[in-house]
């Protein structure tokens, strides 16, 4: 397959041969003097070793990095699970979840914690991964990020030490690091392979795609769930900004040691941001994965299997649009689920098909494994609840872009409109998205609503749309807020309400072996979904000073016409025969931003002013004809939760 490279298997990929010879040469039992081994049946690993009898340790790797001062460097807390059998001879490879938040949010849909014997060793590791893949030959580690839990120094909310912190621990799987015992005595590795996977969500898939950008060999595969990509893209964009104090309050959050120990840290933290002006400086430099001074996506030499929600309003969906688009320039081996879904784990939400896609993966590039992951579809992509399609790629091959131009009498369609035809609105500092799209045919001065007639056939937009508007302001600066919006009644996923997208169930399953201190029993999840008028398919900002740049803002001349040109979010979505796609143009957003708005007034040239979307089909759009059809009277959108995690 064009693009693909193969796994680099090493001498590893010899052991499977070497299983089944072994097998072969003694009738299908293994002689008590052979070295343990995996097994291999229908292309994964099995079940054979003791998740009871597993070595669970803990070390000290040494980062090299001093992030609190202190004149010593950092050393990271790594928590290990082993199969015994790794202490007599079986090499293993590693699955890795580094994350800050082991003892404050906790993992997953449950919040676990780790727990601890009286030695400090971990009798508890959250999550399925270590039930699941230790009996398969697997060792897993929970790694504390540095300034959280149980390791030293200061977290910087995605600065250097919490790169090479993780970077370290890869360093010394692959014997260029130093580790140390809980007594003081080095901590050599040497049951492992040296070949990482790390995995994880939110900030700990952030973490993977950091250390995978640094090009730390060992480092096989990365699998970011939910995962930022650039923290600038995280905190805002292009240069209107959706937290304030988000860098140092985050680092605060994860950090439960004493405040007065990264006090100074902290302060650099609030420094760096510029919340004064939202531009990108050197600060966000460092924190940028895909083309940063630390980490570039250009280093990366892992596979990457990406999972996003296309509608996650806390690490949003951009994040992982613009790394695909770095990781498919670079012809990185790659996979992609994107879901309905807000900030949620794919464990919750597609639990049967995640688990054995997963396992495949792992085998396929930590243990070489043949198997026909790689074969599959590039692309699983929900359609609808609890429906999904495959695609060779995302986005999707056959979208093609398609401009759409807003009328004066807010029509949206393929002509573009008269010349010398305007239409203003003017800031409501208050106004939120609900607001924004209720009674899209009645006149509102603090937003334009163009809308084209119902398509005659679904149409899915897939990829990420583009707005270019002319528009003039009477003062010299405004943010400016794009929203593609769907109107027409369906049952969608609600990923707007508590859960986003998943509601949570009393009855478990079990995904792997477990102990009295550990079982692998997770509650069930369900889709849970809504019935609404209407849905935001893609939305997008700009401060209108960054037009050309997001480091050096040009203020604006009042009166004077520009054209300002930026993308929204992603989007995949399916519009419906019968339904309506428009395009809602504001200023200040009190849904999704911070910003205290200017009151400007802004005039669009709809002449000069178009939105191109990515569709797979083109048929079916037309303007909207002039009639009754007035709308949905009030779209309530619930709040979604701010949280980190």
């Amino acid at each position: 397959m064009p693009g693909i490279r193969r796994p680099r298997k090493r001498a590893l990929a010899l052991a499977i041969p070497l299983v089944l010879g072994a097998a072969l040469a003694t009738g299908g039992v293994a002689s008590a003097q052979a070295k343990p081994q995996i097994k291999v049946a229908n292309g994964v690993t099995q079940p054979v070793f003791s998740y009871a009898d597993a070595i669970r340790q803990h070390v000290y790797v040494e980062a090299p990095i001093d992030s609190d001062g202190d004149g010593k460097r950092d050393r990271v807390n790594v928590d290990i699970i082993r199969p015994k059998e790794s202490a007599t001879g079986l090499k293993v490879p590693v699955i890795m979840d580094e994350s800050p938040y082991y003892d404050n949010a906790g993992r997953g849909n449950e919040s676990e914690r780790k727990r601890y014997d009286g030695n400090g060793n971990p009798v508890k590791f959250p999550l399925f991964y270590d039930n699941y893949f230790v009996p398969r030959g697997y060792a897993f580690l929970a790694v504390d990020m540095i300034g959280t839990t149980r390791s030293d120094g200061c977290p910087t909310s995605g600065g250097a030490p919490d790169v090479l912190g993780g970077k370290a621990v890869i360093d010394w799987l692959n014997g260029r690091a130093k580790a140390y015992n809980p007594d003081g005595t080095p901590a050599k590795a040497t049951w492992t392979t040296g070949r990482v996977g790390m995995i994880g969500k939110s900030y700990d898939g952030t973490l993977a795609n950091a250390v995978a950008a640094t090009g730390v060999q060992g480092l096989e595969t990365i699998v970011p769930i939910s995962a930022i990509s650039s923290w600038y893209d995280y905190s805002r964009m292009n240069g209107v900004k959706y937290w304030t104090d988000e860098q140092p309050g985050l680092a605060d959050y994860v950090d439960t040691d004493p405040p007065a120990q990264c006090a100074a840290v902290q302060q650099r933290l609030d420094q760096g941001e510029d919340d004064a002006t939202g531009n990108y400086n050197a600060y966000w430099n460092e924190a940028n994965y895909r083309e940063g001074s630390l980490a570039q996506a250009r280093n990366v030499k892992a596979s990457v299997f990406a999972v996003h929600g296309i509608n996650d309003y806390n690490v949003k969906p951009n994040h992982f649009s613009l790394w695909w688009q770095e990781l498919s320039r670079r012809g990185v081996p790659r996979k992609v689920w994107i879901s309905q879904t807000g900030h949620v784990d794919p464990f919750d939400y597609r639990r049967g098909a995640w688990i054995p896609t997963l396992h495949q993966w792992f085998d396929h590039w930590l243990y070489g494994v043949h198997n026909n992951v790689m074969a599959q579809p590039r692309a699983d992509i929900e359609t609808g609840p609890d429906q999904w399609a495959t695609s060779r790629d995302w986005p999707d091959p056959h979208a093609i872009p398609v401009p759409l131009s807003p009328g004066p009498r807010g029509t949206l369609g393929l002509k573009p409109g008269a010349k010398a035809s305007t239409a203003s609105f003017t800031d409501d500092r208050a106004q939120t998205e609900s607001d924004m799209i209720s009674s899209p045919g009645a006149p509102s001065a603090a937003r334009l609503v163009f809308t084209s007639a119902p398509v005659d056939r679904a149409i899915r937009l897939s990829g990420t749309p583009v707005v270019d508007l002319r528009a003039k302001l009477d003062k010299p600066d405004a943010n400016l807020t794009a929203m593609l919006v769907d109107y027409g009644d369906d049952t969608r996923v609600d990923f707007h309400g508590s859960g986003e997208g998943i509601a949570t169930l009393a009855e478990e399953g079990c995904y792997g072996a477990g102990t009295a201190d550990d079982d692998a029993c997770y509650k069930k999840t369900v889709t849970k979904t809504t019935t609404a008028p209407a849905e935001i398919i893609a939305r997008g900002w700009l401060d209108a000073q960054n037009r050309r740049s997001l480091s050096k803002p040009q203020t604006l001349t009042p009166g004077t016409y520009y054209q300002f040109t930026w993308k929204t979010m992603p989007a995949e979505y399916v519009l419906k025969p019968g339904h309506r796609l428009a395009l809602v143009l504001a200023s200040s957003d009190a849904s999704a931003t911070e910003e205290a708005g200017t009151g400007a007034t802004v005039t669009v040239d709809l002449a000069a002013s178009r939105v191109t979307v990515p569709a797979v089909a083109t048929f079916g759009f037309r303007p909207q004809t002039l009639g009754s059809w007035h709308g949905p009277a009030r779209v309530q959108l619930p709040t979604p939760p701010r949280k980190f995690r």
